[in-house]
């Protein structure tokens, strides 16, 4: 499959460069930035290619902006992809709508790698979902095959449903990293290294994945063992006391998940 890339983000660069590895060919990259797209290109061997120029035929354009410039972005290439068979877009917020600029003469949709690329890495797209968004049933063929040819697993999300999965994901993705962030302020004040912890955070996600979150929770709170809660609680007032209001907000949030609020009243109150 011949694509070109628009906007080579973190996820673009990742998803452009496993396709590279899968046998596909990214004939270019597109940015306003020439100096980024040349860097983005030499990283995935291949070229860069003129925001103004007329562009070449292929099976596929990745749009890898911002949610913000999807839009935009679709409005400008729109009277220049004339020989370009299919569109998408890598946000899971932005509705397929954004790219109706370019329905005229392309199949439009979105293709979003349910993953985390704090750096672009094209090893984590093999494994990971992919979630396919479009109306036209020859372009989600096309976008299913090409995401099992990345080693990735592609399902139907509806357009009007992007707005509430990506809040899901961002919950799954980043507010265990608050959590995370937390428990190591906390572990670092009781002098013990964080990475110690690696090995209960790891069995932690793998429980909530094969058991279900509710199901995976252990610990005093789960439990309603009000008596060591509340010394947990009284520990970290004393040693981190910028940390405490957000304590207590976890173990009242732990508590509704567990179904032991009552059990915990006079400690989170």
């Amino acid at each position: 499959m011949d694509l070109i890339l628009a906007g080579p983000g973190r996820a673009g660069l990742s998803l452009a460069a496993a396709a590279v590895a899968s046998g596909h060919r990214v004939v270019g990259v597109l940015a306003r930035n020439p100096q980024k797209a040349a860097a983005a290109a030499d990283r995935i061997g291949t070229v860069s290619m003129a925001w103004d120029r007329q562009l070449p035929a292929v099976d596929l354009l990745m749009i890898g902006t911002s949610d913000d410039a999807i839009a935009l972005v679709a409005q400008d290439l729109a009277p220049r992809a004339e020989n370009v068979e299919g569109v998408v877009h890598l946000s899971g917020l932005t509705s397929v709508l954004a790219l109706v600029p370019l329905a005229e003469s392309c199949r439009i949709g979105s293709f979003h790698p349910l993953q985390s690329f704090p750096e672009p890495d094209a090893g984590r797209v093999a494994g990971c979902a992919v979630a396919v968004t479009t109306a036209d049933p020859l372009l989600e063929r096309v976008l299913f095959t090409l995401a099992k040819s990345l080693a990735a697993n592609p399902f139907r999300l509806d357009d009007e449903s992007k707005a509430l999965y990506h809040a899901a994901a961002s919950a799954a993705a980043n507010f265990p990293m608050a959590a995370l962030s937390m428990a190591r302020r906390l572990f670092e004040a009781a002098g013990v290294d964080f990475g110690l912890a690696a090995p209960l955070v790891r069995a932690a996600a793998e429980n909530a994945v094969s058991m279900g979150p509710e199901a995976a929770l252990t610990g005093p709170v789960a439990r309603g063992d009000a008596g060591t809660v509340a010394a947990q609680i009284a520990a970290v007032e004393a040693a981190a006391p910028d940390l405490a209001a957000d304590f207590r907000v976890w173990v009242a949030a732990t508590a509704r998940v567990a179904d032991t609020e009552e059990a915990l009243a006079e400690v989170i109150s």
